[in-house]
């Protein structure tokens, strides 16, 4: 859900130091080949030279294939005595899920606010408290389990990501399955993200290829985003909420080829 414009050379800080290993060299070089395309959104560097959490929007996804993930979060570590480095990355469908990682993977949560003043903004509260609950996964409850990414590349038509994670809370246990419909409007000005909660992956996949009946509204949403949290939020004009004053537990995700929930390019715009 980001305007295409030109981007800033990502800022690696590696010069003067050597990929670890052979492998690491090559598995950076194909990570950074299209690097051009990337849009920088939030970037920190530890005082100690030694970590570097950078956010990035991957405009070359929509040539990928089909439903990939458009949000990269990298994590680039440093000997600083050995002038050697080493990297993570994880392909993320959502920006909070990007920034989950980049948390668990030590970066301050404030850090991973984004700074790139474009984009389109949450349309309500309720968008900014779903992207709240994904990004700081209370209580670990939330599995990613599949997600894919409709971006038909015309103005014609807004973008939706979907993702289908397992909610382990026991009182979702009858309805495990939430599925999040991220929606932006065509004139890529706001979006709105609702969860719908389904008693399978399977019934989920189901609603998202047919679509003949509204999302089946998941349950009240637990009061499980702390006021404390709520009052250090910092709203971002594309993700609409930053980081927090607490890390928070982690989410699994996966990064599926092709995923199982929905192909089609049916969508409730």
């Amino acid at each position: 859900m980001t305007d295409t414009h030109e981007p800033q050379t990502p800022d690696y800080r590696i010069d003067g130091f050597e990929a670890a290993t052979e492998r690491i060299e090559e598995d950076f070089f194909s990570l950074t080949l299209t690097d051009d395309m990337f849009v920088p959104l939030a970037e920190h560097h530890s005082y100690d030279g030694r970590n570097t959490y950078l956010l990035f929007y991957d405009q070359a996804a929509i040539w990928d294939v089909p439903g990939t993930a458009e949000y990269v979060a990298f994590h680039l570590t440093r000997d600083v005595e050995q002038r050697t480095f080493d990297f993570e990355y994880d392909r993320a469908p959502t920006v909070p899920l990007a920034q989950n990682w980049l948390i668990r993977q030590g970066c301050p949560p404030e850090a991973t606010t984004q700074t790139r003043n474009h984009g389109p903004r949450p349309a309500d509260a309720l968008t900014s408290r779903l992207e709240d609950l994904l990004r700081t996964n209370p209580d670990g409850r939330y599995k990613v389990i599949d997600h894919y990414t409709d971006n038909p590349g015309s103005f014609d038509f807004g973008t939706e990501v979907r993702t289908l994670v397992r909610n382990s809370h026991p009182d979702s246990a009858h309805a495990p399955y939430r599925l999040f419909l991220e929606e932006t409007a065509k004139d890529f000005r706001s979006y709105t993200v609702r969860g719908g909660a389904f008693t399978s992956a399977g019934a989920a996949d189901a609603w998202a290829m047919d679509r003949s009946t509204p999302l089946p509204l998941a349950p009240a949403l637990e009061s499980t985003v702390t006021h404390s949290a709520q009052a250090a939020r910092s709203r971002s004009p594309l993700a609409g909420t930053a980081g927090l004053a607490v890390p928070p537990a982690p989410v699994a995700t996966s990064h599926p080829a092709s995923p199982s929930v929905p192909h089609s390019r049916r969508g409730t715009r």
